[in-house]
C-alpha cells in the first residue's frame, strides 16, 4: 500500500529554480564575505535540494560557517531549519529534531507567530515521518492555533494536509479525510498547487483504508491530471502507484497495464530510490494481471534489492506482502508462507526501531530533567546562603534589643528547617520508589518484548523449519515418534515462553483495564489447578483506573496471590477490590485458608517480595492492614484514594 506523502517539510524547486543554478554558481565565484554571498550560498541550497542531497547539504554548511564567520544571526531560523530538513529526508531523527527545536527558539525569541506555526509544521512532520503520530498531534494542532491568530492563511492548506497526514497515522481516517479535504480547499484557494497535490494523494490514501476504492481511483485521476498540468515528475509518479495500486484492489487489471507503462517512463527522472523500490510493486501488479507471474517477481525482486540497499523497512513489508500473494497465485505455498514470516519479520525490525527512537526520547527528557533539577538546587542554595547572610546582619545590628526574640526565632527556623528536610526526605523516598517501579515495569515490558517477537519469532521458525524438514527425510518408526515428540516440547515451549511474556506485560490491562486483567488473571491461576481464587469485584464496572495506579495495583495482587501460593499451602484464595463511587475510595482485600503465620515475623522479615507489596502501596500513598496466625490463614486488606 502506498503511505502518506510526507512533502510538509519541503516543496521541490521548481524547473526555474534550477535553470538559474549555473548563473548563480557564477556569482558566487566573485561574491564578498558578507551577508549577499550568505543569501547565494542559500538559493543555491535550495535549488539542490530537488535533486542531489549532497550539493544541497555542501552549500548549507557553507552557508553555516560563513554565518558564524561575520557573526549574524539573521540566517540562523532558516539554517537550522533547512539542517531539519535535510537530516528528515536522510532518516536521522536525533539531527533532524535537535535542529528543528533550534529553529522554534529562533523563531519564538523573534516573536515572529508565522515561523513558530511554520516551525511546529515541521515538528510534526517529523514525528510522522519517524511513526510518532502520538506526539506529532500536539505540535500540528499548535501549529494550526498559531497560524489562525496570527492570520496567515495562505500556510493553512500545508498544516491541514500535514493535520491529516497526523491523523491517517493514528489510523482515525475520518478526520484524516476532512483535514485532507480543508488543504485542498485552502490550497486552491491561494493558489498552493503543491498543497493541492498533496492534498489529494493523500485523500486518495485514506479513500483506500476506508475501502472506497472507486472514491481513491477518481481522486488519484485528478491528481494525476493536476501533477502533469504544472509538470511535477514528483506527484506525477505518486499518482500513478496509487492508480496502479487501487486498480489492482478493484480489479481493473486492464487499467494497471497503462499506468504502469507510464510509470516506467515517469520513474526514470526521479532521483528518489524509495519511489522507484515502491515503482516495481506497480510493474508487478500489471504482470499479474497479464498472468505473466515469472516476470511479475524479477520485478518484484528487483524491488527488494533497491529497498535493502535504502535500508527502507516500509516499502520492504510492501515488496514481500506482495510477493507473498503472487506465491499464491502460483500455488507456492511454501513460498508464500516464507515471504510473509519475512514480512512480519520486517514489522517487528520497524517496531523496534520506533522503541529505539521512544528510548532516545526518554534518555534525552531525563538528561534535560536532571539539568534542570541541578540548576534549581544551585538556585535554592544561593538563596538560603543570601537568606542567612541578611539575618546575620541584621541581627549583629540589633544583638542587643532582641536577643531574646532572636533565639525565639531561632528555635522556630531550626523547627522550620528541621520539617523542610523531613518533607524532602519523604519526597525523595516517593521519587526513588516511582522510579523503581517504573524501571521494574519497564524492563518487564523490554523482557516480555524481546521473549515474545524475538525468542518467540526464532523458537516459532525453528518449528516451522523442522516441520519441513520431516517431510523430507526417511526415518524409522522409533525416530519418528522421537521426532513428534521433539516438535511438542517445542510447541509446549513456545505456549510457556508466551504465558511468561504475557504474565510479565499483561495486554488485557492496556486494553480493557484493571477489573478485566485481574479477572483473567485470576482464572488462568485456577485454570493451572494449584489453587481455587474466588474474584469478587464490587462497584469495578465502568470505572477507569490511570495506567500506571492500575499497573500497580495489578501487581499488588500478583504479588500476594504469589506469596500464598508459595507458603500459606491455601486450598481457596478470596480477591475483592471494592470502589466506593462517593468518595473514588479502593478497598482491596485478599484472603486465603491456608496455615497463616506469627505476625511477629513481619518486623524481622527480609523477603523481596513483601518489601515490594509495602513500596508498591507507599507509592500509591495507600494504607496496608494484615490479620494472621498460625493455622487461621491471612487476610490483607489495603485501602488507596483513587
Amino acid at each position: 500500500m502506498r503511505k502518506l506523502l510526507l512533502l510538509s517539510l519541503l516543496l521541490f524547486a521548481t524547473i526555474t529554480l534550477r535553470a538559474q543554478k549555473d548563473s548563480l554558481l557564477q556569482v558566487l565565484k566573485t561574491a564578498k564575505e558578507d551577508t549577499s554571498k550568505i543569501k547565494v550560498l542559500l538559493s543555491i541550497q535550495k535549488i539542490y535540494s530537488a535533486s542531489n542531497f549532497d550539493s544541497s547539504f555542501y552549500y548549507l554548511n557553507q552557508a553555516n560557517d560563513l554565518a558564524k564567520k561575520i557573526n549574524t544571526d539573521k540566517f540562523d531560523y532558516t539554517i537550522n531549519n533547512k539542517f531539519s530538513i535535510y537530516y528528515y529526508f536522510n532518516n536521522d531523527y536525533n539531527k533532524a529534531i535537535e535542529y528543528a527545536l533550534k529553529a522554534k527558539k529562533v523563531a519564538e525569541k523573534e516573536k515572529n507567530l508565522t515561523l513558530v506555526a511554520r516551525t511546529l509544521n515541521n515538528i510534526a512532520g517529523i514525528y510522522n515521518h519517524f511513526n510518532r503520530p502520538k506526539n506529532a498531534i500536539d505540535y500540528i494542532l499548535q501549529s494550526l492555533d498559531i497560524a489562525e491568530k496570527a492570520k496567515d492563511s495562505s500556510t493553512f492548506s500545508n498544516y491541514n494536509i500535514t493535520a491529516s497526514e497526523t491523523y491517517g497515522n493514528l489510523r482515525q481516517f475520518d478526520k484524516a479525510v476532512i483535514f485532507a479535504k480543508k488543504g485542498i480547499e485552502y490550497g486552491e484557494k491561494y493558489n498552493d498547487v503543491a498543497s493541492v497535490m498533496n492534498g489529494l494523494n493523500n485523500l486518495s490514501v485514506f479513500y483506500s483504508q476506508l475501502n472506497k476504492l472507486d472514491s481513491a481511483i477518481e481522486i488519484n485521476r485528478e491528481q494525476l491530471k493536476l501533477a502533469k498540468e504544472h509538470q511535477n515528475v514528483i506527484y506525477i509518479n505518486y499518482a500513478l502507484i496509487n492508480l496502479s495500486y487501487n486498480n489492482y484492489r478493484n480489479g481493473n487489471t486492464k487499467d494497471i497495464k497503462n499506468y504502469a507503462n507510464q510509470l516506467k517512463q515517469y520513474i526514470k527522472s526521479l532521483p528518489d530510490k524509495q519511489l522507484s523500490a515502491e515503482a516495481q510493486v506497480a510493474f508487478a501488479f500489471s504482470l499479474i494481471g497479464e498472468k505473466k507471474y515469472e516476470q511479475a517477481a524479477a520485478e518484484l525482486k528487483k524491488g527488494i534489492a533497491i529497498a535493502k540497499a535504502e535500508n527502507n523497512i516500509t516499502t520492504l513489508e510492501n515488496l514481500y506482502n506482495a510477493y507473498s500473494n503472487l506465491c499464491y497465485l502460483q500455488g507456492k505455498i511454501k513460498d508464500a508462507e516464507l515471504y510473509t514470516y519475512k514480512s512480519d519479520s520486517v514489522v517487528s525490525i520497524r517496531n523496534l526501531k520506533e522503541l529505539s527512537v521512544y528510548a532516545q526520547d526518554l534518555e534525552t527528557k531525563y538528561e534535560t530533567e536532571k539539568k534542570e533539577a541541578q540548576i534549581k538546587l544551585q538556585q535554592t542554595e544561593l538563596k538560603q546562603k543570601s537568606n542567612l547572610n541578611y539575618f546575620l546582619i541584621a541581627g549583629a545590628a540589633a544583638l542587643l534589643f532582641i536577643l531574646l526574640l532572636g533565639y525565639h526565632n531561632y528555635r522556630n527556623r531550626q523547627k522550620l528547617q528541621q520539617s523542610k528536610i523531613d518533607e524532602l526526605e519523604s519526597e525523595k523516598k516517593l521519587t526513588a520508589t516511582e522510579a523503581v517501579l517504573k524501571g521494574e515495569e519497564q524492563e518487564r515490558t523490554r523482557l516480555a518484548k524481546d521473549l515474545h517477537d524475538g525468542l518467540g519469532g526464532m523458537l516459532s521458525g525453528i518449528k516451522y523449519s523442522l516441520s519441513n524438514m520431516k517431510e523430507n527425510l526417511i526415518m524409522t518408526p522409533g525416530n519418528a515418534q522421537a521426532f513428534e515428540r521433539s516438535i511438542d516440547m517445542l510447541d509446549s515451549s513456545i505456549k510457556e515462553m508466551r504465558r511468561v511474556a504475557h504474565n510479565m506485560m499483561p495486554e488485557m490491562l492496556v486494553k480493557y483495564g484493571l477489573n478485566i486483567a485481574l479477572k483473567e488473571y485470576c482464572a488462568e491461576i485456577n485454570n493451572s489447578g494449584v489453587v481455587q481464587v474466588n474474584y469478587q469485584p464490587i462497584g469495578m464496572e465502568g470505572v477507569n483506573f490511570e495506567q500506571t495506579a492500575a499497573l500497580t495495583i495489578y501487581r499488588i495482587v500478583q504479588e500476594l496471590v504469589n506469596n500464598t501460593i508459595k507458603h500459606a499451602t491455601a486450598q481457596n484464595i478470596l480477591v475483592q477490590p471494592h470502589v466506593s463511587d462517593e468518595n473514588k475510595f479502593l478497598s482491596l482485600t485478599v484472603e486465603d485458608d491456608g496455615s497463616g503465620f506469627d505476625m511477629a515475623l513481619l518486623k524481622d522479615g527480609k523477603g523481596i517480595g513483601w518489601a515490594n507489596i509495602q513500596n508498591r502501596v507507599e507509592f500509591l500513598k495507600g494504607k496496608i492492614d494484615i490479620k494472621s496466625s498460625p493455622g487461621n490463614g491471612t487476610s490483607i486488606l489495603i485501602e488507596i484514594n483513587i
